[in-house]
């Protein structure tokens, strides 16, 4: 399979916006800017920062899926080259709690209803104003922060996810994984009784380098590692779920 590496967007060069009420300015925030548009994902970025805040743009879903980690907050649009900007939110949401607002010009009741289901905290349609964008980005700051930490320790059965040290336990016997092998494990838990697509797996886990053989590969020897096919139950022409041992 042909690797494209995803690329960050330049910022190219952008009339002064008017100035945002600080009412409605949440600064500092370090922002991902998903947008396939060079140009207007520049132009957004520009602003963000001319607001105080961090942006970092990115053009594909793929590269969305490896950068959010040291974000506060998610722009996200839904035309994407590579995946679905649905895809992307839901694999987003089943493993973290980052705000994601949609911001997209897909303006039917349908498209929000499914962006919202995909696990979006808000759907912004373009075009926008930027002092309303801005009033959402900080009303919705408001409402996670209020909110409890994501779960940082997970329980299955004989199985125990200690996602802060990423150390993994059986019968309170510690195994030793691989940093993917425990990517994939921590993926399948954090919704253990949901499937997750193989495409899903494959793109937030490895990104943009992998084969076909590379997820049977993993489970083969994270089944190995745990001492069971069942800890991770393969659904045919679907994907994976995490069992019960």
């Amino acid at each position: 399979m042909t690797q494209i590496p995803s690329q960050a967007l330049l910022e190219p060069r952008v009339p002064v916006p008017p100035a945002v009420p600080e009412a409605v300015a949440s600064a500092g925030q370090r922002i991902l800017v998903v947008d396939a548009d060079a140009d207007r994902a520049g132009s957004l970025t520009a602003q963000l920062r001319r607001h105080g805040h961090d942006p970092v743009g990115v053009g594909r879903g793929s590269a969305a899926l490896q950068a959010y980690e040291d974000v506060e907050m998610v722009l996200l649009d839904l035309d994407l080259p590579d995946l679905d900007g649905l895809e992307v939110c839901r694999a987003l949401r089943a493993v973290s709690q980052v705000p994601i607002i949609i911001v997209t010009a897909r303006r039917s009741e349908l498209d929000c209803v499914l962006g919202l289901h995909a696990g979006a905290d808000d759907y912004v349609t373009k075009p926008y104003g930027l002092i309303e964008l801005m009033a959402r980005m900080e009303a919705v700051l408001r409402r996670t922060r209020r909110q409890p930490a994501a779960a940082r320790d997970i329980r299955r059965g004989r199985l125990h996810i200690d996602v802060d040290s990423r150390e993994v336990s059986v019968d309170d016997e510690r195994i030793a994984l691989t940093r993917k092998e425990f990517d994939l494990l921590y993926l399948l838990a954090a919704q253990p009784d949901a499937v997750i697509p193989r495409k899903q797996l494959l793109q937030q886990v490895w990104g943009d380098s992998w084969s076909r053989r590379t997820i049977d590969t993993h489970v083969s020897s994270l089944r190995g590692k745990l001492g069971g096919s069942g800890w991770v139950v393969t659904v045919r022409g679907v994907g994976f779920k995490l069992g019960t041992g």
